[in-house]
C-alpha cells in the first residue's frame, strides 16, 4: 500500500502534449466480479500478452475449470489465487487506439477498505460494481461514500451478472434507483449506470445483443470518451519546494508544480514566511522556458534572496492558500494501531512535515481503527498552506505519520469550510 494519498504523478497532459491517460479504479463488494470484469476488459481489448493468457489457461485447468478464469489476470498474489479474493491493490496498464489507462483493481472486503482509498485517491474515475442478484449492499454504500469523500470526478455504476437475472431491464432499473438515492445523500455529483456481464462479456468491450433496451455505451467506450483532467491554467499555482540547489550565489528551487502555471516575471509569495519576489527564471529538463504547467517538474530562480527551504510553498495569483495551524479534515484510518484524541503525530503535506496533536474527533468517536472513516481536528506546531480538498486533491490532502517508527497512520482530506481561523 502506498504511503500517501492524492500525490501520485498526475496523468493530465500539459498544453501541446498528445498524452491522454485515464487513471481509474474498481470497487465493489466481495464476489461482485471486479477481477473478472478487469480480466474481461484486458482480454477483449487485446491487452493481454500470449504468455499471460497461457498461464491463466494453465492455472484454470489445474483448478478444474473448462474456460480461462479471467480474474487470475489481476489476482496476482498467491493468497488471492488460493482464496479467490482480491487482497491488495492490483495495478494494470493498458492502452487502446484512443487512450492509455492506469487501472487499480481494489479489494472488496471491508477489512481492506484502506486499500480502496489508496487505489482511488488518484483516480479520475471509479467503477463501483454491484451484483445484479444482490443489489446495493452495505459495502456498495461504503465505496460510494469513499468516492464522494475523495472527490473522484467520474463514477460508473456497473451492474454486473446481468446474465443471472435474465438480462431484465427492471432488475437494472431497480438497482440504479436504489443507488441514486444513496448518491444524493452523499452529495455524489453524478454517476453513469451500465449493465454488464463480465463473465459473458456483455457491454464490457462490445455492446450486448442480450440487452437491446440499454441505449448507452459499452464500458470501454465510456472509458475512452470520459473527459480527462482539467485545464492546468485554470487552477491557482501551487509549487511545493522539494529541494534547494545552490549554484554559486544563485539558489534554484526544485519540485513539481502541483497545480496551475508559472511564468517568468510572475509575482510570487513564499509560504509560510510570506516573503514575496518575482520569478527570474524557469528550467524544465535542463532547458530554460518562459512558462511551466502542472504537473511538470522544474526549478525556479527568484529575483530576490529569500529564506526558502524544503517544505515551503511558492504561489502566485490572488487565490492564496489558507495558512493555518488548525486543520479539520475527513479521514480514513489506515493503520492497525488506533488513533485517539491527544495522540502526537507528524503531518506530511506535499513536501512539508510538521508535528501535530490530535485535538478532537467527530462527535461520538472515541478513536479511529483500521478502515474507519471519520472527521478529525489537528493542531500543528507550524502553519501549513492548505487548499480545500474539493479544490485541489494535491494540496488539500495529507497523511499522518507515527513519529516513533515512521509508519503511515491516516489519510486526510482538508475541509476548509469548517477550518479554524486563519493564522
Amino acid at each position: 500500500m502506498t504511503s500517501t494519498i492524492g500525490s501520485a504523478e498526475p496523468t493530465t497532459a500539459v498544453p501541446g502534449s498528445s498524452v491522454d491517460t485515464l487513471r481509474f479504479a474498481t470497487a465493489g463488494s466481495v464476489d461482485d466480479g471486479k477481477s473478472t470484469l478487469v480480466g474481461r476488459l484486458l482480454h477483449d481489448s487485446k491487452s493481454v500478452l500470449t504468455d499471460q493468457l497461457e498461464a491463466v489457461e494453465h492455472a484454470s485447468r489445474n483448478r478444474g475449470q473448462d474456460t480461462p478464469d479471467l480474474a487470475l489476470l489481476t489476482d496476482g498474489l498467491r493468497a488471492e489465487r488460493e482464496q479467490g479474493i482480491t487482497i491488495d491493490v492490483a495495478y494494470r496498464y493498458f492502452a487502446t487506439a484512443k487512450r492509455r489507462f492506469i487501472l487499480a483493481d481494489t479489494p472488496g472486503h471491508v477489512q481492506y477498505t484502506r486499500n480502496m482509498v489508496t487505489g482511488a485517491s488518484t483516480a479520475e474515475l471509479t467503477i463501483i460494481l454491484v451484483d445484479a442478484r444482490n443489489g446495493v449492499v452495505e459495502q456498495t454504500r461504503r465505496h460510494a461514500a469513499i468516492a464522494a469523500l475523495l472527490r473522484v470526478p467520474h463514477v460508473v455504476l456497473a451492474v454486473n451478472k446481468m446474465d443471472l437475472v435474465g438480462y431484465e431491464a427492471k432488475e437494472f432499473d431497480r438497482i440504479v434507483e436504489d443507488f441514486a438515492g444513496h448518491a444524493a445523500e452523499l452529495d455524489l455529483p453524478g454517476f453513469t449506470p451500465i449493465p454488464v456481464s463480465a463473465l459473458a462479456g456483455d457491454n464490457v468491450v462490445d455492446r450486448s445483443a442480450h440487452m437491446d433496451w440499454y441505449e448507452g455505451p459499452a464500458l470501454l467506450a465510456h472509458l475512452e470518451s470520459v473527459p480527462v483532467g482539467a485545464d492546468p491554467t485554470g487552477a491557482p499555482a501551487r509549487f511545493p519546494v522539494q529541494y534547494v540547489i545552490r549554484h554559486g550565489e544563485a539558489r534554484h528551487y526544485a519540485g513539481q508544480l502541483a497545480s496551475g502555471s508559472l511564468r517568468v516575471g510572475d509575482r510570487v509569495t513564499v509560504h509560510p514566511s510570506g516573503g514575496t519576489s518575482a520569478i527570474e527564471g524557469i528550467d524544465v529538463l535542463g532547458e530554460e522556458v518562459r512558462e511551466a504547467y502542472a504537473p511538470q517538474s522544474l526549478t525556479l530562480r527568484l529575483a530576490d534572496h529569500l529564506d526558502v527551504s524544503r517544505g515551503d510553498m511558492i504561489t502566485s495569483g490572488a487565490a492564496a492558500p489558507a495558512l493555518t495551524r488548525d486543520v479539520r479534515a475527513a479521514v480514513c484510518h489506515l493503520a492497525d494501531r488506533p488513533l485517539h484524541v491527544g495522540d502526537r503525530v507528524l503531518v506530511r503535506h506535499t513536501t512539508r512535515t510538521v508535528k501535530a496533536v490530535v485535538k478532537s474527533l467527530a462527535a461520538g468517536e472515541t478513536g479511529l481503527r483500521a478502515n474507519d472513516l471519520g472527521r478529525i481536528t489537528l493542531r500543528t506546531a507550524e502553519p501549513l498552506a492548505l487548499d480545500d480538498y474539493a479544490d485541489s486533491r494535491r494540496t488539500g490532502a495529507f497523511i499522518l505519520i507515527d513519529p516513533a517508527d515512521g509508519a503511515t497512520l491516516t489519510a486526510g482530506m482538508v475541509d476548509l469550510s469548517e477550518a479554524a481561523a486563519t493564522i
